[in-house]
């Protein structure tokens, strides 16, 4: 067992003048940055505090308390930029921290692209969207819980043999980022976690799954034995798994795994990736990328949800806006700098997406399956060989095989594989079974003849 050293986890760290401290650190770290010269500076603080437990087998493997602060500035002399951190806050070390941002840059090339995020991109109104729920949770609470969780999957079935823990974490944090433009914004948030992975075991062999629940709110999560169950039913599903034989056949991504389609997506169209010339998207926007019926956008301000920001990393109000309308890609993900490379306009992605969805049928993901017939229905992925130079795409999985709609037997080792054009040109159905563990909402992804690849 580890553990950290403590800090009371149970005592929320926003109160206070907490905010009021990360600003004036901040707001000195940009003063001293004008006393050195600068054109212009940003700078941004942060406080945080979290625990996490883990239980295997009853005892106690893991046990950390973590609290976390620091600061970071980025200076900028006409267009030579340079950047320093620190995790001391005091005066002096701000001022050291300024100083040597600014002897960074001094020594770095030009750089036209470099710069703030410009004046009337950034947020002025800012949404309040129910993002801080701390748990006050201790750690006995904390081990005790993780302890339901894992014994709730043990005792569900004599073939759940092993354990690889019941886990329990919790995490608040506030941040602070202003600039010499005269913004100042701050966010604080929570997110909160319960989670199991088991083995099963029978003549047939060994097969491991997990489960996991994940929200801001506490009271939100689902209970840990309930966790535990859905983990070890999940293992017990896969026992007897068998290989394919190699062939073309539709897939079912589930909604967990669908995610993955749509982050490959963001990454190929993201402004870095774009103005390197290694994305398989280059000069795509205004094109048919996906079935007319498809819709991707960003949902930035929705209360409570994991992925929702008032404004990014540089201070850029965020909005809702598609990506994607009538499988016609409508733009790029991009940051100040990237778009500057691309002589385009930011869209507020500085750090990423924010809660970013594809519209969903009607149908749940018993009916893809009937839709589906015959083919294979995908629950892991393994590796990660996928090329956004170029779109190929070749993964590692596992999963069941379905006939009539209906499943007939697990299935492994086996690998995907294809070309990320054709798999979401080949995109039939998405599920309404909507995975909202994450930043990516989706559901189940149907997607017409795939090559599976197995002995």
């Amino acid at each position: 067992m580890t553990v950290a050293a403590p800090v009371r986890v149970d005592t929320p760290i926003f109160g206070g003048d907490a905010r009021e401290r990360l600003t004036d650190v901040a707001q000195a770290a940009l003063a001293e940055a004008r006393a050195q010269g600068c054109s212009a500076a940003e700078a941004g603080a942060h406080l945080s505090q979290g625990l996490s437990v883990t239980v295997r087998l009853g005892d106690v493997e893991t046990l950390e308390q973590t609290r976390d602060k620091g600061l970071s500035v980025a200076v900028y002399f006409g267009t030579r930029n340079g950047s320093a951190s620190t995790t001391d806050l005091s005066p002096a070390a701000v001022r050291e921290t300024v100083r040597a941002a600014c002897t960074i840059a001094r020594y770095t090339a030009e750089d036209d692209c470099a710069g703030l995020a410009d004046p009337d991109k950034l947020a002025r109104d800012i949404p309040q969207l129910d993002l801080l729920h701390p748990w006050n949770l201790g750690a006995d609470r904390a081990i005790e819980l993780a302890r339901d969780c894992e014994a709730a999957a043990l005792d569900l079935d004599a073939r759940i043999r092993n354990s690889e823990g019941g886990s329990v974490s919790t995490y608040e944090g506030v941040e602070v980022y202003t600039n010499t433009h005269g913004f100042v914004g701050t966010l604080a948030g929570t997110r909160h976690n319960v989670s199991a992975s088991v083995i099963a075991q029978d003549q047939s062999g060994m097969q491991r799954d997990y489960w996991f629940t994940v929200s801001r709110r506490p009271d939100a999560l689902e209970a840990p034995a309930a966790v535990g169950v859905r983990a070890a039913e999940r293992a017990l599903a896969r026992l007897g798994a068998r290989k394919l034989s190699t062939r073309r056949a539709p897939v079912i991504y589930e909604a967990q795994i669908a995610t993955s389609l749509l982050s490959h997506f963001i990454g190929a169209i993201r402004g870095e990736s774009l103005y390197r010339g290694a994305s398989f998207l280059i000069d795509h926007l205004g094109k048919s990328i996906f079935p007319s019926f498809v819709r991707i956008h960003e949902q930035p301000h929705l209360p409570g949800a994991l992925g929702s920001a008032p404004f990014d990393n540089e201070g850029v109000a965020t909005a809702a806006r598609d990506i994607v309308r009538d499988g016609v890609l409508q733009g790029y993900v991009l940051d100040s700098y990237s778009a500057r490379k691309l002589k385009m306009q930011t869209t507020g992605n500085a750090g990423g997406v924010h809660n970013l969805a594809i519209d969903t049928g009607n149908l749940g993901l018993d009916e893809l399956l009937k839709l589906m017939g015959t083919g294979l229905l995908v629950t892991e992925l393994i590796g990660f060989g996928v090329n956004t130079v170029t779109g190929d795409y070749s993964r590692g999985a596992a999963g069941f095989w379905v006939e009539n709609g209906a499943i007939v037997h697990p299935v492994e080792e086996i690998t995907i594989a294809g070309n990320l054009r054709d798999l979401y040109r080949g995109i039939a159905a998405v599920g309404n079974d909507v995975e909202l563990r994450g930043n990516v909402r989706t559901g189940s992804i149907l997607i017409d003849n795939i090559t599976i690849a197995g002995s």
